[in-house]
């Protein structure tokens, strides 16, 4: 029986609190209206930036509201004036939209939208669809969106310009990493930092956005990657992927960064810094050397708002910069990458810890808090 038009009941975690564990309730999800699209998804993934949202100190959440932006699904519906999905289309939903018309996207400088809905901080808009209204309701309360995307229920709806049209002979359990982890770091890589053959890099941080920056060194030829995280359990798995050195800073009797211009005769050229929090973002930039060294910061902690530099770090040739979504024109460029994927320019299954059902959503999110899991991949 058809569904199309009509209101679908279905399984999604609504985060009522912070602090508080996800609840796993009964949702009602409406039609798309116009330039809309209503998915199944099939596949989401947990990451650090779901778990950021409810942490007791966020100042980003609004409540009750469905999150997830790590997915990928197969339309289900579409509103009025959908033109470029149809129902059975295997689709990544897209927390960076691509509308093509506003003057970020008329600019091959950027890969921001106007409707991100905040340029100033992407988790404060998209938390409702563009009439100002929510297509979830639980309980008979209307449920708040996330970044567009709230892949976190069995069914979800999204603007058209937040969605990408992919093969259909893809594994939606890898590719649903495309919309958020592995391009962010391998695009912060390949477009942000834009790494050259033979250059050397450094790479803070080995979760899932900082292997993804290391695979995107190994594949622009970085001659030297350097991986850095406080747990050296993931060595093995960075050597795996192309790191020439592993350094634990807890295990060094000096400063990280001066290890690193030790090892690299005065610095990398090109630093990443995966984790956020001021003393690695400082860090970063001062293992990179004099005259063109370039750090590129990826993550932010919640609790760091600032960054305080000294001037002569930048006078002296050092470059710093940021990415979102690593730099990727959202739709234009998620097709290019599962053909990547699929012709195995890269592997997504090295960043797959484990597959759990839906039900466990709690215990994926305490495994990547607790860094014991790169990636859980959930299907419903």
């Amino acid at each position: 029986m058809s569904t199309k038009g009509k209101v679908i009941k279905c399984k999604a975690a609504i985060a009522w609190e912070l602090g508080k564990p996800l609840c796993i309730e009964e949702v009602e999800v409406a039609p798309p209206k116009a330039h809309e699209v209503r998915i199944q998804i099939i596949a989401t993934a947990v990451c650090h930036t779901d778990a950021h949202i409810i942490h007791p100190k966020s100042t980003e959440s609004v409540f009750p509201v469905i999150l997830g932006h790590e997915g990928a699904g197969i339309v289900e519906s579409v509103g009025p004036g959908v033109t470029n999905f149809k129902p059975g289309d295997k689709v990544i939903p897209l927390y960076v939209p691509q509308c093509r018309k506003c003057k970020f996207c008329l600019s091959p400088l950027t890969n921001i939208c106007v409707k991100l809905g905040s340029l100033e901080n992407p988790l404060l808009g998209q938390k409702l669809m563009e009439d100002k209204t929510s297509r979830f309701t639980c309980k008979g309360k209307s449920v708040y969106h996330f970044l567009g995307t709230s892949t976190f229920s069995q069914y979800t709806v999204v603007s058209d310009v937040n969605l990408s049209k992919i093969d259909d002979d893809v594994n939606l359990e890898r590719v649903c990493l495309l919309g958020c982890g592995f391009s962010t770091g391998y695009g912060a890589a390949i477009n942000t930092a834009k790494v050259t053959p033979g250059s050397t890099c450094a790479v803070f941080g080995l979760g899932s956005v900082g292997l993804s920056a290391l695979i995107g060194c190994k594949v622009a030829g970085a001659s030297r990657i350097i991986a850095i995280d406080i747990n050296s359990e993931k060595f093995t798995k960075a050597k795996g992927l192309g790191a020439t050195d592993c350094l634990n800073p807890r295990d060094l009797q000096k400063p990280i960064q001066e290890v690193i211009i030790e090892m690299t005769n005065g610095g990398v050229d090109f630093a990443f810094d995966c984790v956020g929090g001021f003393e690695v973002m400082v860090a970063a930039l001062e293992c990179t050397t004099v005259g063109w060294g370039s750090c590129t910061l990826i993550g932010v902690a919640m609790q760091n708002k600032e960054l305080i530099l000294s001037p002569l770090e930048l006078i002296m040739g050092r470059t710093i910069n940021g990415t979102l979504f690593g730099g990727w024109k959202s739709a234009d460029s998620i097709p290019k990458l599962v053909t990547d994927y699929k012709n195995k320019k890269f592997n997504l299954d090295a960043l797959v810890t484990s597959t759990l059902p839906f039900d466990k959503i709690n215990e994926a999110l305490d495994l990547i808090l607790q860094g014991k899991s790169i990636r859980t991949i959930l299907t419903f």
